[in-house]
């Protein structure tokens, strides 16, 4: 009898077993690997202890990897993830094509409603939430005031690129590597071409006229590209047509950039004395324009949505939730403290007291209020998308020409060479796709 108790007792516990296997849902998330992403991944223990029937398993990938991955996957639906991080330029082509699950029933709790309309705008198709913000961004310039105050200047709330250049030029001083500017020069769609795409708005470029004819040998994209050369030769550090966001993050964090022009969301890194070096001497202020009407700052979001491969969405959609909610911002804060935040995505969090102390919270919400997608450009154009053009084409197209550009500043083709071989690619490509004869 003994026997037979302790056998039924074995059977209940492996029965146990199988049926707790059976009814937990393992969600693979795949994600870029920046700052707040690795912080989400950290606190989970909040998400695990209100839903002990769900388990999470990350997959954290550099910018253009995450895309390339992502992409595939979720193009030919293979299941590989459970919830994927992508931005503003893919949701709306991945929503119309049926690639992603709608996120329209999250539940009321959740309010919809507060997100910033710019950031939702950019992630709903025919009245349809496709992807949950997690943070939302422009760019603007991170400077350092002491380098400033040392070199006689002071910077305005809303400079001139003339203006920058000077200030760069000032503050330079490649003997004990400080370097007056810091920008994106690694090639990807999303990485310098995300940098270069704004500024060319702000100096009168465009990517396409009416006709969707590419304009890269226009006079504007000249002036864009040769400022951008000039100036990073002069002012800026080694190597620099390798560095992307990490990189220039860290060479701001040691103190060796007077300025960088970037995300908005870096302002909690930069600012951060655990990380940075110069978190007590940093001052913000809106992307540079030309004097035409517009600024070279982007607008982006990163955010959480669901491919329609996935055979787990309502787990999903759990995650999603508690990942981009009020509560969320809230657990961060009491454990980060306000200024590690997520930016950019809800009203509310702009409208509490104590977020407003946050030295740059007020530069970021205005630089994301100052970016239009609908008209991103000094000349009308026929796409949407400030440093994206709201085509299927573009990631491919932008990647390659990313790969002149990056050519140009690393000296391996002059100006001309990489504008002359950006029309080339850019005209064979549209050819193929139909949009010209």
């Amino acid at each position: 009898m003994k026997y037979l108790t302790r056998a039924i007792a074995s059977a209940t516990v492996i029965a146990s077993m199988f049926t707790t296997s059976a009814v937990a849902d393992k969600l693979t998330i795949a994600t870029v690997n920046n700052g707040d992403m690795v912080r989400m991944q950290k606190l989970t223990d909040d998400f695990a202890a209100k839903h002990p029937g769900i388990e999470l398993e990350w997959v954290t990938l550099e910018e253009n990897i995450l895309r390339q991955r992502v992409t595939t996957d979720v193009a030919t639906k293979g299941g590989q993830y459970d919830v994927m991080t992508i931005g503003t330029y893919e949701v709306p082509i991945w929503g119309k094509k049926g690639w992603l699950v709608p996120l329209n029933d999250l539940p009321e709790s959740y309010d919809v409603d507060d997100i910033l309309p710019a950031i939702r705008g950019g992630l709903t198709v025919d009245d349809k939430l496709y992807a949950a913000p997690f943070y939302g961004e422009s760019s603007m310039v991170m400077y350092r005031k002491d380098l400033m105050e040392k070199a006689g200047l002071e910077m305005p709330e809303a400079p001139t690129w003339d203006f920058i250049a000077k200030a760069a030029r000032a503050m330079t001083d490649k003997k004990n590597e400080t370097y007056g500017i810091c920008l994106r020069g690694k090639a990807g769609w999303g990485e310098n071409m995300a940098f270069l795409t704004a500024t060319a708005n702000s100096f009168g470029a465009k990517w396409f006229d009416m006709d969707w004819k590419p304009q890269f040998d226009s006079a504007a994209w000249k002036k864009t590209l040769s400022f951008y050369v000039d100036l990073m030769n002069e002012t800026g550090p080694p190597g620099a047509s390798s560095n992307g966001f990490n990189e220039n993050l860290a060479l701001f964090q040691s103190g060796k950039c007077g300025m960088w022009i970037d995300a908005t969301v870096a302002a909690s890194f930069v600012t951060n004395p655990k990380d940075s070096q110069v978190a007590d001497k940093v001052g913000f202020s809106l992307a540079p324009d030309a004097g035409l009407g517009k600024r070279g700052n982007w607008l982006w979001a990163w955010s959480l949505a669901i491919p329609a491969g996935t055979e787990k969405s309502e787990s999903a959609k759990k995650f999603v939730a508690w990942a981009t909610s009020k509560e969320y911002l809230e657990l961060v804060a009491s454990k980060e403290g306000w200024a590690n935040v997520p930016p950019g995505t809800r009203a509310s969090l702009y409208a509490n007291p104590e977020y407003a102390k946050v030295p740059f919270a007020k530069m970021t919400l205005d630089s994301i209020n100052i970016a239009d997608p609908t008209k991103p450009t000094v000349d009308p154009v026929p796409y949407v998308g400030v440093q994206f053009v709201a085509i299927p084409e573009f990631q491919g197209i932008a990647t390659t020409v990313g790969q002149q550009f990056s050519a140009a500043l690393a000296g391996n083709s002059t100006v001309d060479q990489a504008l002359t071989n950006a029309q080339r690619i850019t005209e064979r490509a549209m050819k193929k796709a139909g949009y010209i004869k």
